[in-house]
């Protein structure tokens, strides 16, 4: 080689990525026609970890410090170029810079329902959202599996490509499990260690270490959570039992009535009363239990209590301890106190 080659050559002195990019994994230093000096520093700072490549194959990897590039320090790529002759065989590989800082609050989500099997439902469609982060762990296999010969690769790109390794890990590790939905839909603590030891594994293959897996929230589709819905009802009533239907159900029938009493064109309105209408609730609860006492035929009940059957007076005081409850409204306790008064004094 003569003098006048050897200086018009471009050599490089120091080797080095600051991360100037936001959200950049891998990044190739820019070569063109800069050869490596015998005796360059590489400098590899914290979170950061450099692969010489030659000819597609990875040399030597250095991890965080500050490395002369002699002989002695690039053992595997000097065997390869002989570059113990100095510049006799020019020495020009490809470095690459790979960050391996913890990338954190990544969202991982289903935006399609993602069916497994469960042991409760058979198959259902589920969609799940949550967090993670995760770190380049091994830079052989993420560059050999991953980013390969660019000359950037950056966290959007990678994520990606992870986005469909989640949801085919998270399908098959649901699937595959022996927990219920239920179960796991009430404990999302629960749920995430299902799919993490899963998904690290799925991860490891590309050279990525899973840091941290949350499941923020899990649900089916509206269709699937109606008919679920439908299922908890259909339970609850039959765990009640007719005893205690009948029970619920006169509470609601007892609920319903001063209601009706305070309300325009409510049992009062239809000239019943409010006498009357307590007459009818009782008849309405007593026919509900009698429904719901298998093998008892209840006797009908009579729409109304003949007046007789207590003293006026009675009736007037109860009528007051309804007003004073607010059962009935002030109208109400007026025109019946007034029906009743004019049946007493003839």
């Amino acid at each position: 080689m003569s003098l006048g080659s050897f200086i018009k050559k471009q050599f490089l002195d120091v080797l080095q990525w600051n991360e100037e990019g936001e959200g950049v994994l891998a990044w190739r230093h820019p070569m063109e026609d800069y050869e490596i000096q015998n005796g360059a520093t590489l400098v590899v700072r914290e979170s950061q970890v450099a692969v010489f490549v030659d000819e597609g194959r990875i040399a030597d990897v250095f991890g965080p410090g500050t490395h002369r590039l002699t002989t002695s320090t690039l053992p595997v790529l000097t065997n390869l170029k002989n570059w113990d002759k100095l510049f006799a065989s020019p020495f020009k590989s490809d470095v690459y810079f790979f960050s391996t800082r913890v990338q954190t609050g990544r969202k991982w989500g289903t935006p399609q329902p993602v069916t497994i099997r469960d042991k409760d439902f058979d198959m259902i469609r589920v969609r799940a959202f949550g967090m993670y982060s995760y770190r380049i762990a091994d830079p052989r296999l993420f560059f050999t599996e991953i980013s390969g010969t660019r000359a950037a690769y950056t966290r959007d790109e990678v994520e990606d490509q992870l986005r469909g390794l989640m949801l085919a890990t998270m399908a098959n590790s649901l699937g595959a499990s022996k927990i219920a939905f239920l179960d796991m839909a009430a404990n999302q603590t629960l749920m995430a260690q299902q799919i993490r030891g899963d998904l690290a594994a799925a991860f490891a293959r590309y050279g990525i270490g899973l840091d941290e897996f949350n499941v923020a929230s899990v649900s089916l589709p509206e269709e699937l959570q109606a008919a679920l819905d439908e299922r908890i009802s259909a339970g609850m009533k039959a765990s009640l039992g007719a005893d205690k239907m009948g029970g619920f159900t006169q509470f609601q029938v007892a609920s319903s009535i001063p209601l009706a009493a305070q309300n325009e064109g409510g049992i009062a309105g239809i000239g019943a009363g409010a006498g009357a209408g307590i007459a009818i609730g009782q008849a309405m609860a007593q026919g509900m239990q009698g429904a719901f006492a298998p093998g008892v035929a209840t006797p009908p009940q009579p729409a109304s209590v003949p007046l007789g059957a207590e003293s006026i007076e009675d009736r007037l005081a109860k009528l007051k301890g309804l007003l004073d409850k607010g059962l009935i409204s002030q109208t109400d306790y007026d025109s019946t106190k007034a029906e009743l008064l004019k049946k007493l004094i003839g």
